[in-house]
């Protein structure tokens, strides 16, 4: 846990009255944030992953609440106006729904909105709440919204709604392509050699083993991803096609989403955010704006790495009905 008022790294005190608490929490790590009524940061946190399907609502709340604490004593505040979570993990509505009714009762706001975090990507990079994103992270994801209250969205619980991609997604299709090759079923490919060799292994055999014995924890898979786009970049075909498979995905789930709502003719933002496109690795990055430039030539699309916190706070914000100048000094304290 860390926590500093905002360019001091000491404790804010005698702070004007909280109007928001912004909470984005992703499957790795949270971030908190509380805004005064004219905009002033005055409380920030960080706190660890929240993944309620691993550990339960209430346990992954409790590591929401440990950062809340750090950021309410930080700024001086027992409570807020509204509280604003983008939060992992909330899928469905029906699971907004119900993750809200958990944060309520924690007491930290007089009311409280909850969102998926894929939101926080979306209004970060906007001026006004117009746009699509696309996030690739541990999986994938894409909303869209209108100022009119219009939301576009999927319900990426994997393949079972129809979703392919995602950090964790593209490690298990390198390796599925690797072992066959290794066996025969499949066309040759380096990965064959740089997957294993990432952890000191001599076979794709030797990391299966691994995987399937529990030696190699689950949890340290995700770190192929890296490895596949190293493999693609010196120009192995096989990963190469994984790669502009990512970037079909990502282009379809955006198009789909501008088409929802009505924005395929008009310039729209299309933000893309999440650990995968952030590395703004250059074959995805490349072929993702090929697509759009054919399929959505109006799209602009543009690449977040400001912290999403900012925009779980200006979705509070907005609920908030506050000017744009109490939007700006929010949005200037994490665009520095």
């Amino acid at each position: 846990m860390t926590s500093s008022a905002p360019g001091t790294g000491t404790p804010a005190t005698g702070t004007a009255v909280a109007a928001l608490l912004a909470v984005d929490a992703g499957n790795s790590k949270t971030d908190v944030a509380v805004v005064a009524d004219d905009g002033t940061v005055v409380g920030t946190a960080r706190g660890g992953g929240f993944r309620p399907p691993v550990v339960g609502v209430e346990t992954a709340v409790d590591e929401i609440a440990d950062a809340v604490a750090h950021a309410f004593e930080q700024a001086g505040v027992h409570s807020v106006a509204h509280v604003s979570a983008c939060l992992a993990n909330a899928d469905l509505p029906v699971e907004e729904v119900q993750l809200a009714v958990a944060l309520r009762d924690r007491g930290w706001g007089a009311s409280v909105t909850v969102r998926n975090d894929t939101f926080a990507i979306l209004r970060a990079g906007v001026a006004e709440p117009l746009g699509v994103a696309v996030v690739c992270g541990a999986g994938i994801n894409c909303v869209g919204m209108r100022p009119d209250g219009r939301v576009a969205r999927f319900p990426a619980l994997g393949r079972i709604s129809g979703d392919w991609g995602g950090g964790w997604g593209l490690a298990e299709e390198a390796v599925w392509h690797a072992a066959r090759a290794e066996d025969g079923r499949g066309g040759p490919t380096e990965l064959v050699r740089t997957l294993p060799a990432h952890f000191g292994l001599a076979s794709v055999y030797e990391l299966i083993e691994a995987v399937h014995l529990g030696r190699l924890e689950d949890s340290r898979r995700h770190e192929l991803t890296p490895v596949l786009f190293a493999t693609a970049e010196d120009g192995d075909p096989v990963a190469r096609a994984i790669v502009d498979r990512l970037a079909e995905e990502v282009v379809t789930m955006a198009t789909v989403a501008l088409t929802r709502l009505e924005l395929l003719d008009e310039e729209t933002p299309v933000l893309l955010g999440g650990g995968v496109l952030a590395a703004r690795h250059p074959q995805l990055d490349d072929r993702i704006r090929e697509l759009l430039a054919t399929r959505a030539p109006k799209a602009v699309p543009r690449v977040v790495a400001v912290r999403p916190v900012l925009g779980a706070a200006l979705l509070g914000l907005d609920h908030l009905g506050v000017s744009d100048e109490v939007q700006a000094r929010v949005r200037a304290h994490y665009e520095v």
